[in-house]
């Protein structure tokens, strides 16, 4: 049996691979995951199994594909991004980066170095659909848009979770494999989990304590929150924390009576949140997903670091915590760029960067649009944007009209399909792992490298080697001058030099003398010596974000009729976890969540389908009807959407679902950073007519592709 670690979310769970077989299990010796795993594991033997997946790299012949050499794609690749550049310069190239990236070293470190130095403005990433809030907020808060804490939930007594749903993720920007175990902990030391959200999600099932709330509304219930824990003395300063006073007097109008009608949560159980909250001597706020997916995500972002910090609940056992990686993800960050926010802004909307990149949400109006820095040739890597962007359709329609795409990939799927020339890496099995991004949130020090666990052909490539090569064919300015030594670099150099220098001065030569893992132990202080505000201090009271206050004031006053929110499942973690038929059996998962009193009002029967309409167009869907949604709210998955023509995804095409993000609003952001705001989005929803089909309408004008 070969050690691995399971890289299908950020629990980062151990594996043991039969070397034989390729089945997988749980690593009873790991220290972080201390053999749980969940179902998902199976995907990892699935996805290496996959005859869908590439083995070989394809290149566009006419109106399909054809195998080709490793160095016919590869020239053919550099010839056609090299042409662009040449032509139209650094910012015609552009480039995505799925969310696998942070789960694959060469990724996190080899592609880096290639797409970060190629000279143009137009890096994208899922970050800009998922997280950027809280990088920015961090930013302002802590001095980096990567210091962002993690909750210690191995020693709190107290977890308040808004827009979080653990027990299925097991953590996001929180590695915590098993959270199950780890909230039982927490009632062990007689403590209490809250949760906070529109759905009654697995983890609110399982709290103490659920409440619900619209959607979109998380900062005006956590200033009222503020507010009491001022106005009742609860509050805690603290010679780490600077700007008490400003915010006090920023939540003064922001009382829990004026907050009762926009969030749904009557003023008394707000004062009840504060209080319990402020009353426990180790006490955590963690946000997640729900609060990024709003138009005022950075706002609630910074506000559960804000609570947290005013309540004393920062930087002691307990608490809102910092992890001590062995190898320090920021040194690298700082290396490529991506220390900062607002250094320049897209073409055509004006939206600002974060940590170097540019929201997904423009991407397509920047393919579109003609005149100088118009982008025409795109690389993606691990990722499907035009099922996991906001108005996909758009962006699936702006595709066609580049000059060149590469897609570094191991699927032919619904966004690679454009692309002119296909990239297919090895399976994770087939090479090493250490989660350079990952340990840097995780809620426990610790430190793991494996070797391949299986072996490769020899006509197959790693995601470093293929970026090596990509990049050097391109003429990338970190690479050229020094080809011989570029493809002799391995990831594992890299990494041994940031164990060597990191804070537990460990080398790769340690590591793999534990091949189960080092556990470095609990989570430590590490104020204020990390911090890089100006102050030198957590800033709770920021001018930047406390400027927003009244356009958050202003939205929530307004409350649509109905509103959407996702989901996730815990055999599933957006596309491309769709094409393993182990993880995508059993009752249909495309629904649309609706109350009983909604669906009442509108005529919708359990299991018929429903038409979800928004000014983007309109998707049909089968109806779950559950009091788990809370009465005005919606709920449906994304990552779905497999009917298009010209993929090879044999299973997810006979399960295909459809893609909410075909009918999302790419001009629906928030308003600080550009994340996309898929959550709050105002629908209707309507009986389908035996006429609608099971799949979204392409909008008015549109030509399908």
């Amino acid at each position: 049996m070969a050690v691995a670690t399971c890289l299908l979310c950020e629990a980062a769970c151990g594996i043991l691979v039969d070397d034989t077989t390729g089945a997988v299990r749980g690593d009873p010796r790991d220290p972080m995951s201390r053999g749980y795993v969940c179902p998902k594991v199976v995907g990892m033997q699935d996805l290496h199994d996959d005859p869908d997946r590439l083995r070989t790299p394809l290149i566009r012949d006419g109106n399909g594909f054809r195998e080709a050499s490793w160095d016919e794609a590869l020239e053919r690749a550099g010839a056609m991004l090299r042409a662009v550049r040449d032509k139209h310069g650094p910012n015609a190239l552009a480039a995505y980066q799925g969310n696998p990236t942070a789960h694959n070293l060469g990724l996190m470190t080899i592609a880096q170095a290639v797409l970060r130095t190629l000279g143009t403005k137009n890096l994208y990433s899922a970050s800009s659909a998922d997280q950027v809030p809280h990088m920015r907020a961090a930013h302002e808060v802590f001095g980096h848009v990567l210091f962002m804490p993690v909750p210690d939930v191995d020693r709190t007594e107290h977890l308040l979770i808004l827009g979080a749903n653990p027990l299925v993720s097991n953590g996001s920007i929180m590695t915590a494999p098993d959270f199950k175990r780890r909230m039982s902990g927490i009632r062990e030391r007689g403590g209490r989990v809250v949760v906070v959200d529109p759905r009654r999600t697995e983890t609110a099932r399982a709290a103490d304590q659920h409440v619900f709330i619209r959607p979109g509304t998380d900062g005006g219930l956590l200033l009222a929150m503020i507010h009491t824990i001022f106005a009742e003395g609860l509050a805690k300063k603290s010679a780490l924390v600077s700007g008490h006073d400003e915010l006090r007097r920023a939540a003064l109008p922001f009382t829990p009576e004026a907050m009762a009608a926009p969030t749904g949560i009557d003023a008394g159980t707000i004062r009840g949140l504060a209080r319990d909250f402020a009353a426990r001597e180790r006490a955590v706020a963690y946000g997640r997903i729900g609060i990024c997916h709003q138009e005022h995500g950075t706002l609630a972002a910074y506000l559960v670091y804000a609570l947290n910090a005013i309540t004393g609940n920062v930087d002691r056992p307990g608490t809102m915590m910092w992890s001590t990686p062995a190898a320090e993800l920021v040194w690298i960050a700082d290396l490529v760029g991506l220390s900062g926010h607002s250094r320049f802004k897209s073409r055509v909307r004006g939206a600002l960067e974060v940590g170097g990149e540019l929201p997904i949400a423009v991407l397509a109006e920047e393919i579109e649009t003609a005149g100088r820095d118009q982008v025409r040739g795109l690389i993606t890597s691990a990722g499907n944007p035009v099922l996991s962007a906001p108005n996909g359709r758009r962006l699936e329609q702006a595709l066609p009209r580049l000059e060149a795409m590469v897609s570094v990939d191991s699927y032919l799927n619904e966004t690679t399909r454009h692309a002119h020339v296909i990239l297919p890496p090895v399976s994770p099995l087939q090479r090493s792992h250490y989660d350079l991004a990952l340990n840097a949130f995780a809620v426990r020090n610790g430190a793991k490298y494996v070797p391949p666990p299986l072996p490769r052909g020899d006509s197959e490539r790693d995601d470093g080697e293929i970026f090596v090569e990509l990049g050097l064919r391109l003429r990338a300015p970190g690479l050229a001058r020094f080809a011989a030594l570029a493809r002799r670099l391995r990831p594992e150099a890299i990494l041994d030099l940031f164990l060597r220098i990191g804070p537990h001065r460990l080398s790769l030569r340690r590591l793999r003398e534990h091949p189960h893992g080092l556990d470095l132990g609990p989570l430590q202080p590490r104020l204020p010596k990390l911090l890089r505000t100006k102050s030198k201090k957590v800033e709770v009271a920021p001018p930047a974000l406390l400027a927003e206050l009244p356009a958050l004031s202003r939205s929530l006053a307004s409350a649509p009729d109905l509103v959407l929110v996702g989901r996730r499942h815990l055999r599933s973690n957006n596309s491309w976890m769709h094409n393993t038929a182990r993880l995508i059996k059993g009752r249909e998962r495309c629904t649309l969540l609706v109350h009983p009193r909604d669906a009442e009002a509108r005529g919708l029967t359990e299991g018929a389908l429903c038409e979800l309409s928004t000014a983007r167009g309109s998707i049909t869907l089968p109806v779950e009807i559950t009091d788990e949604m809370m009465p005005g709210v919606v709920s449906a998955p994304h990552g779905f959407g497999h009917d298009r023509e010209g993929t090879r995804l044999t299973v997810a095409g006979a399960h295909p679902g459809a893609s909410v993000n075909d009918v999302t609003d790419e001009e629906r952001l928030d308003r600080l950073t550009g994340n996309a705001a898929f959550s709050g989005q105002p629908v209707t929803v309507r009986r389908a007519t035996k006429h609608d089909a099971p799949r979204a309408d392409a909008p008015a004008g549109a030509t399908p592709t």
